[in-house]
């Protein structure tokens, strides 16, 4: 019995895995969600094979079922992306400096992601976490000395792209914490 709804479910995979692919794909925004709609569909089909209808229907059912895989993907994301607005809201509230509210935030953060991955880690941990020196070197696992070195070298060339980018800073705009100096 058990090889019987295996051989079942595979000769269905095989014939509709790429129409079932191509429907997912042209509905997803990535690949990977078309990877995961495809794979949760075809996890349902396996579930539930006693139900699958025969013949060319198996393959119409699949559409169905993708169909409303789909739409939890949707319903899923649209839930993601609302408690992510909430979150920068409540984060932006708890830790925003509202004097930098005229500084473009959004060339900011680009020219930021754009940074080294070492520059970016020194910066963040003066900027957000409020380590001084000691404590970077301590996390980093380097000297005082060193930190110091790159720190320097990562707000050049941070400020350098900023300049570049035509954002300009106000002192008010410090990327540094408050009663914090390193």
């Amino acid at each position: 019995m058990v090889d019987q709804r295996l051989a079942r479910f595979e000769a269905v995979y095989a014939e509709a895995y790429g129409q079932i692919t191509a429907y997912a794909a042209r509905r997803c925004d990535s690949p990977q969600d078309a990877a995961d709609v495809v794979a949760e569909t075809f996890t349902i089909a396996w579930r539930r094979i006693d139900e699958l209808p025969p013949g060319e229907e198996a393959v119409l059912w699949l559409y169905g079922v993708t169909r409303n895989v789909l739409a939890n993907h949707r319903r899923g994301e649209v839930r993601r992306q609302a408690r992510s607005v909430e979150l920068d809201a409540e984060m932006a509230d708890l830790y925003g400096d509202p004097s930098a509210s005229g500084v473009e935030l959004t060339a900011i953060v680009q020219v930021f992601r754009a940074l080294p991955d070492d520059d970016r880690e020194l910066l963040s941990l003066v900027a957000w976490e409020g380590l001084d020196r000691q404590e970077i070197a301590t996390a980093l696992g380097v000297s005082r000395n060193a930190v110091r070195i790159r720190l320097h070298r990562a707000r050049r060339r941070f400020s350098r792209a900023l300049a570049e980018a035509d954002v300009r800073l106000t002192p008010e705009s410090r990327l540094l914490p408050a009663g914090r100096s390193l």
